[in-house]
């Protein structure tokens, strides 16, 4: 993401697969929710329309 869109983004661990990204806040994507590991170039799409 930083190299696409000069941002940094900050990994926070936890257990049982779960993958959740949020910006300023707000649940962007979720793989407990979609059962499915996100592509890089769906964050980045998804991170690009909150900008």
């Amino acid at each position: 993401m930083k190299e696409d869109l000069n941002l940094s983004a900050e990994l926070i661990k936890s257990d049982g697969g779960v993958y959740e990204i949020t910006m300023n806040g707000e649940l962007i994507y979720s793989k407990r929710k979609t059962g499915v590991f996100p592509e890089e170039s769906e964050i980045i799409d998804k991170v690009r329309e909150r900008m």
